[in-house]
């Protein structure tokens, strides 16, 4: 893991090898105190450790004070050229504020930022996006590279440098896949910020996902982010289930069940789709490491899941017939495997014999 600069929004601690953070944002009319803490809360009950919100006028202002004694989970103010709001943020309590310094106004309006940020001791985001590099750099590159979004990142963060403010983060965000991840890349091996990662705009829940996970993943197994989210057109609850995702993908989140299920073929002996959506909801509440396998065969099942603690594969029809192996089909036959037994003949509801299997499984660790 990278090594970086350490500090805490709110009592959630960024960097220095702290576990790395999920963050949404609110897609509410902040003025609307009782809507946007509504949706901060739907956020951290779906795993947000932060969540951001849009600060735009002295309305917003009002609102903040309320919205931040009724949340269960820091919250980052996003401002953009005015130092006032950001000022006004951070004296009703918010967390953490997402500003770029050169576009607030004089080098006056960046200290007055910076001191009440040092204050409130109140970390500040550096947000560079593909679409806000300054008219010079691009000049200069002929457009956007990853070379010019780390520069104009950098540009802004002396900014606070020269106000003796040093609790930073930076985010590089673009549309791109590949110039996201070049742009992190370059900006973790040059500065020791901790860097807030994502991809910008990936688009709709499917496709948005997918990007997400590649551009996120990659940064995240060369030990790059310290906060991350995924950004999906849409309500944003879906992006915090998202981002956990890709932390559990790359074994960055190990406290949860990790359900593993074949694609299935022709030998394939019960629904293997429909048991292995039921197994993932019903332990979804269990909060210890446990791999749960549900395999569509008996012959190479238990083989290919040798490393689960516990799964199920599949053996067609029991002699009292009936449809092979639906979720709940009384007739279903399989067999449960488990590190160091033999398989053991199951018959009937499958998907509730491993659960309970599971569980018992869970409190003989406890």
């Amino acid at each position: 893991m990278r090594k970086t600069r350490s500090f805490f929004i709110g009592n959630t601690p960024i960097g220095g090898g702290a576990p790395v953070t999920v963050q949404s944002m609110t897609n509410t009319d902040t003025r609307d105190a009782q809507a946007t803490l509504a949706q901060v809360r739907e956020l951290a009950q779906a795993g947000c450790d932060i969540v951001r919100l849009s600060v735009y006028d002295e309305k917003c202002l009002d609102a903040l004070s309320g919205i931040v004694s009724g949340s269960p989970v820091p919250l980052v103010a996003d401002i953009h050229f005015r130092a006032d709001l950001a000022v006004g943020a951070m004296e009703r309590g918010i967390a953490k504020v997402r500003i770029n310094p050169g576009n607030i106004g004089s080098a006056a309006e960046v200290r007055r930022v910076a001191d009440c940020a040092k204050m409130h001791r109140v970390p500040i985001r550096i947000g560079v996006n593909s679409g806000s590099v300054e008219k010079d750099i691009l000049a200069r590159d002929g457009g956007v590279t990853a070379r010019g979004m780390v520069d104009s990142a950098l540009r802004h963060a002396r900014l606070l440098e020269d106000a003796g403010f040093h609790d930073i983060v930076l985010s590089l965000k673009a549309s791109s896949v590949p110039l996201t991840v070049e742009a992190y890349r370059l900006a973790a091996r040059e500065t020791d910020y901790p860097l807030h990662v994502g991809v910008t705009e990936a688009g709709l829940p499917g496709a948005g996902n997918i990007k997400s996970a590649i551009g996120i993943g990659a940064l995240l197994l060369d030990g790059i982010g310290d906060t991350v989210r995924v950004s999906l057109t849409g309500s944003p609850v879906p992006e915090a289930a998202a981002a956990i995702d890709i932390l559990r993908a790359v074994g960055l989140r190990k406290g949860f069940v990790n359900v593993v299920s074949c694609p299935t073929c022709g030998r394939t002996g019960l629904d293997v789709a429909a048991i292995a959506r039921r197994v993932e909801e019903e332990l979804r509440d269990i909060r210890v490491p446990l791999t749960v396998a549900v395999m569509g065969c008996v012959v190479n099942g238990p083989g290919e899941a040798r490393e689960a603690d516990i799964g199920l594969a599949g053996g067609g029809l029991s002699s009292a017939g009936g449809a092979a192996g639906g979720a709940g089909s009384e007739y279903a036959v399989g067999a449960i495997f488990a590190k160091g037994k033999a398989p053991q003949r199951v018959e009937g509801d499958l998907a509730g014999i491993l659960i309970a299997r599971a569980r018992e499984l869970v409190r003989s660790r406890e």
